[in-house]
C-alpha cells in the first residue's frame, strides 16, 4: 500500500481512507478493468465504432496500464476477473449464435477464443521481448491486434467485423 501511495503521490492515509486494505484496493482496481473493458467493447461493437482509427488508437493508448493490471489479476485470479472471462464468453457466443452461420459448439469456441485473447496480456512479458516493443503499449496492442486478424479465420468473427478492425487499425487485407 505504501509503494502504491508513493507512484501516486498521496499519503498512505488517503489510500488507505478511500479503499480501506489492499484487498479493497485490489477490488477496486479489478472493478475499473471490468468496466474499461465492457466500455471499450460496448464503443467498438455496439457503438459501431471498431472501424474508427480514433476511437482503436485511443483504446490502445488508455488501455496500456490498464491491460499489465489485467495480466497479473488474470495470472493471480480474482473473483473480478473469473466474472470478466464468463462474460466476455457470454457476449461472444451471443454473437456469434446471432451472427449466422454453422457453429459445431459455439460455447467451447467462444471460450477458447476469449482464453486465447485474454492469454495475451498473461503473457505480455514474453510478447514484449518477442515483438521487441512494449506488448501493454499502444504500438504493441496495435501490432497484436492485426497479428490476431491475420490468424482468426475471418468466418469466426465475419468479414464485414474484420474489415472494420483493420480499417480501425489503419491495415488492409494483404493479397
Amino acid at each position: 500500500m505504501r509503494k502504491v501511495a508513493e507512484r501516486a503521490g498521496v499519503s498512505l492515509a488517503l489510500v488507505q481512507y478511500h479503499f480501506g486494505n489492499k484487498a479493497g484496493l485490489r477490488q477496486a482496481c479489478d472493478e475499473h478493468v471490468v468496466e474499461f473493458i465492457r466500455a471499450t467493447l460496448t464503443g467498438a461493437v455496439e457503438e459501431d465504432r471498431l472501424g474508427d482509427p480514433d476511437f482503436t488508437a485511443g483504446a490502445h493508448r488508455a488501455g496500456a496500464t490498464v491491460f499489465r493490471y489485467l495480466g497479473r489479476a488474470l495470472a493471480n485470479g480474482s473473483p473480478a476477473t473469473d466474472a470478466l472471462f464468463d462474460e466476455l464468453v457470454g457476449i461472444t457466443e451471443h454473437y456469434q449464435r446471432h451472427r449466422g452461420g454453422r457453429r459445431d459448439d459455439p460455447r467451447a469456441e467462444a471460450a477458447v477464443f476469449v482464453a486465447m485473447r485474454l492469454g495475451i496480456y498473461a503473457l505480455q512479458e514474453h510478447l514484449t521481448r518477442a515483438l521487441g516493443v512494449d506488448a501493454a503499449g499502444p504500438e504493441g496492442l496495435a501490432r497484436i491486434a492485426a497479428a490476431q486478424l491475420a490468424i482468426i479465420e475471418p468466418g469466426f468473427l465475419g468479414e464485414e467485423t474484420v474489415e472494420k478492425a483493420r480499417k480501425g487499425l489503419g491495415t488492409r487485407r494483404k493479397s
